[in-house]
Order: structure tokens, then C-alpha cells, then sequence
């Protein structure tokens, strides 16, 4: 499939996060891939197996004080933006992380890329809170309004509209992937990584935030990728916005219970924090999500894994630190 794409040279933002690593490593198989990341949660160890690789080039730098992303961005035909904060929670108490790291961020790479003018495709890695609390589930991607309730959330859908505006502006192609919660190896934030770390700490007791029945879906990281390129087969409009998530979805104590699992705990006693505004985690969680992926599945694609062994596979590889 990747093969098909004739993607060109290819640059990459965050990767050498969690996500951004994953597709580096689906990438550098078949194309000249340059990545930036300011290593302020990405790990130089999640791509260490391409640093000596004559196909790929790594540069440690910042979208919000470079000014050499116009050089960075020669002769590259593909730019996937992943490079963001990722941790929603951050946005009720500090704001100004993701207006600075998601919104200015990418006005500064779209800025770049209508300067040099060989950019032919952006991919962007949006997310499932630009819907905020929808009254269909699941959730289609045209549905609307969209009503985040989270900064986090209203950053990325910024960011949506800031790249579909430059997409048609400018004349380059844009796909949007709003995504569930992706989980897998190297990730570095979310809940099943704090659960683990929790229990580390202390064996026999959990704190949970909220009340527990905080129900999303879950996607294992390798699906994820594959759904991206599965996307980038076809550009029928200028920009094409695509959910990407499994099927099913899971509950806060139901990963609890799979992560004491996979660790060998027994009668290990939670506490429910009771949460926020009706057993919320925080300020702008959401407390039910599920995306209609049925644009996707007509192209082909569909998860491997459901929410459950997607949850399952993470814990065993971040238990086991792979």
C-alpha cells in the first residue's frame, strides 16, 4: 500500500513520538523521510534504528522559534503534522500550551509551506474532542456543530480550520484523521501509562479519576497507521477529514481491571476521585466517545484489534518496555 502512495520526500513533525515514531518506522522502508522534534516529549530512542540510515535525517528543533522551517521543508512533497502537546488535561489550567504548541505551531508550518510552494499533501493528526459532546454516537465526521469542551479540543479544531483554509488557498492537499485514543508501545501519557505507574508505586491501591464509567474507544497504534495510509489513497476534494478509531469502546474501570491483570494484582482497592461535573476526569473530559468509522471501512480498512485487546497489547508492551 505505502508503495502505491508516491509520497515523495516526506517530512515529518513530532516524530519521534509516540505516533510520529510509528510511522516513521512504516516510512523509512520505502521513502527519504527528514523529521523535526523539539524532544520535549519525543525520544530520540523511538527512532534510534534510522539515525545512521542514509534515507533519514533528524533535526532537533522548535515550530514555534525555528526560522529554518522553510529550508527544512526543500524538495519534501509530504508533510505529516503530528508535532502537539498531547495531554488534554494540561488545557484547564494552563491554556496557552496548546494555543503555543498546536494552533501557533502550525500557523508557523503552513506559513512555511506556502512559502516554499512544493508541498503537494499534509496529513494532520486531529482528534475525536474537536466533537465535543455530540448527540449522535457514533459520531460521523460530518457532523456538526462541532462544540469542543476542552482547549485541547478547540486548539485542534483551530488547526483543522487553519489547514483546510491554506489547502484551498494555496493548493495543496489536507487530510485530516480526528482520532480516538491511540495506545500502544511508546507512549508516553494517557491512561493505561498512569494506571501502570500508579501501581508501581503503590500495589494495592488505584486512584481514578472521576467515577470510573468514562467510556471511549481505544485503537492500537499500528492500526492507526494504517488507517492514515489507507486514507491517502484517494483525494476526491481538496481536503478529506476521516474519523480513526475501533468499533467498540471501553470503560476507566474495565482498563483498570485489564492493567492489574497483566500486572499479577489481586484485590487491589480503587478510589474514585467522584471527578468533575458529572464523574468527568477533569475540566473538558469527555464522557462518551465513539466515531462512525464507516468512511474508512468503505476504503477498505478496518482495526485489527477492538478497544479491549488494543488496551491489553499497551499494558503488556509498557510493562515490558517495548
Amino acid at each position: 500500500m505505502l508503495s502505491k502512495l508516491q509520497l515523495g520526500k516526506v517530512f515529518v513533525t513530532g516524530g519521534a513520538g509516540f505516533i510520529g515514531s510509528h510511522l516513521v518506522d512504516a516510512l523509512c522502508e520505502s521513502h527519504e523521510v527528514v523529521v523535526l522534534d523539539n524532544l520535549s516529549s519525543g525520544k530520540l530512542e523511538n527512532i534510534k534504528k534510522w539515525l545512521t540510515s542514509s534515507n533519514f535525517t533528524f533535526i532537533r528543533d522548535d515550530l514555534l522559534k525555528s526560522e529554518k522551517i522553510n529550508e527544512y521543508l526543500n524538495d519534501c512533497e509530504t508533510v505529516f503534522h503530528f508535532a502537539a502537546n498531547p495531554e488534554v488535561r494540561v488545557g484547564s489550567t494552563n491554556p496557552m500550551v496548546h494555543y503555543e504548541q498546536n494552533v501557533a505551531a502550525t500557523f508557523n508550518l503552513l506559513e512555511a509551506v506556502r512559502q516554499v510552494g512544493n508541498v503537494k499533501k499534509l496529513i494532520f493528526t486531529s482528534s475525536s474532542t474537536v466533537y465535543g459532546e455530540p448527540e449522535k454516537i457514533p459520531t460521523p465526521e460530518d457532523y456538526a456543530p462541532l462544540k469542543p469542551i476542552s482547549v485541547y479540543g478547540a486548539s485542534k479544531l483551530a488547526c483543522e480550520a487553519l489547514i483546510t483554509s491554506y489547502a484551498y488557498t494555496y493548493g495543496f492537499d489536507a487530510f485530516i484523521y480526528r482520532l480516538a485514543n491511540i495506545v500502544g508501545s511508546r507512549m508516553q501519557h494517557g491512561v493505561i501509562y498512569d494506571f501502570i505507574n500508579k501501581l508501581k508505586k503503590n500495589p494495592e491501591k488505584l486512584e481514578i479519576l472521576g467515577d470510573g464509567s468514562q467510556t471511549k474507544s481505544y485503537l492500537d497504534v499500528e492500526d492507526c497507521i494504517k488507517a492514515m495510509f489507507t486514507g491517502l489513497q484517494t483525494n476526491a476534494n481538496r481536503v478529506e477529514i476521516y474519523n480513526v478509531g475501533s468499533e467498540d469502546q471501553a470503560n476507566v474501570k474495565q482498563i483498570a481491571d485489564i492493567v492489574c491483570e497483566e500486572m499479577g494484582l489481586k484485590n487491589v482497592g480503587y478510589v474514585f476521585t467522584g471527578g468533575v461535573d458529572g464523574g468527568r476526569g477533569w475540566k473538558g473530559d469527555v464522557k462518551t466517545m465513539l466515531l462512525d468509522i464507516g468512511k474508512l471501512k468503505k476504503l477498505g480498512w478496518k482495526p485489527a484489534l477492538n478497544s479491549y485487546q488494543a488496551i491489553r497489547k499497551a499494558a503488556k508492551t509498557l510493562l515490558h518496555n517495548k
